[in-house]
């Protein structure tokens, strides 16, 4: 792709074709298939997103970082709970509310699940440079911060503008 004055308007078709091809349910399931994960993609999702974050969440945290409402994590976790995936624990902070922790169970299947996703991108990313690949990481992770402040800001403003109505 030839650099030119506005290349964010090429960022788009890219960032939907790769979204696309992340978000397809055969690519889950051929990665649970050969990690031996028996739980479907929102519970999975979960199970990550509290790996990653390498801490105990709240409920209204894994929601923001899933992009779903409250109710729709709260009904994964219980099966979660249930499956012994996750366990409640108290929140330091505040004692009357409860975390979110994974069990060692689960911190087994999230690295074998993991392991097959990542080697998917390791092959994908051989004949890459060490540098290239590390910039890739950095764009990557400025990028999604950069725009989940921008939408959040749009958010507000959109809800303050309803407001004034």
């Amino acid at each position: 792709m030839e650099p030119t004055a506005d290349a964010t308007a090429q960022l788009l078709p890219h960032l939907l074709q790769l979204r696309n091809l992340l978000n397809r349910g055969a690519l889950y399931e051929q990665a649970a298939e050969a990690a031996q994960v028996t739980l479907d993609r929102p519970a999975m999702t979960i199970l990550v997103i509290l790996d990653a974050a390498k801490s105990p969440l709240r409920v209204g945290e894994i929601a923001a970082r899933m992009q779903v409402v409250g109710p729709h994590v709260t009904r994964q976790l219980n099966t979660l709970e249930k499956r012994r995936m996750i366990k409640r624990v108290p929140d330091p902070e505040d004692q009357r509310a409860r975390l979110i922790a994974l069990t060692p169970a689960a911190e087994r299947l999230v690295e074998r699940y993991t392991t097959v996703v990542n080697g998917w991108f390791a092959a994908a990313l051989t004949d890459w440079p060490a540098g290239d690949r590390v910039e890739l990481l950095r764009l990557i992770g400025r990028l999604t911060t950069d725009l989940t402040a921008q939408l959040d800001a749009v958010a507000r403003d959109s809800a303050l503008a309803e407001d004034e109505l």
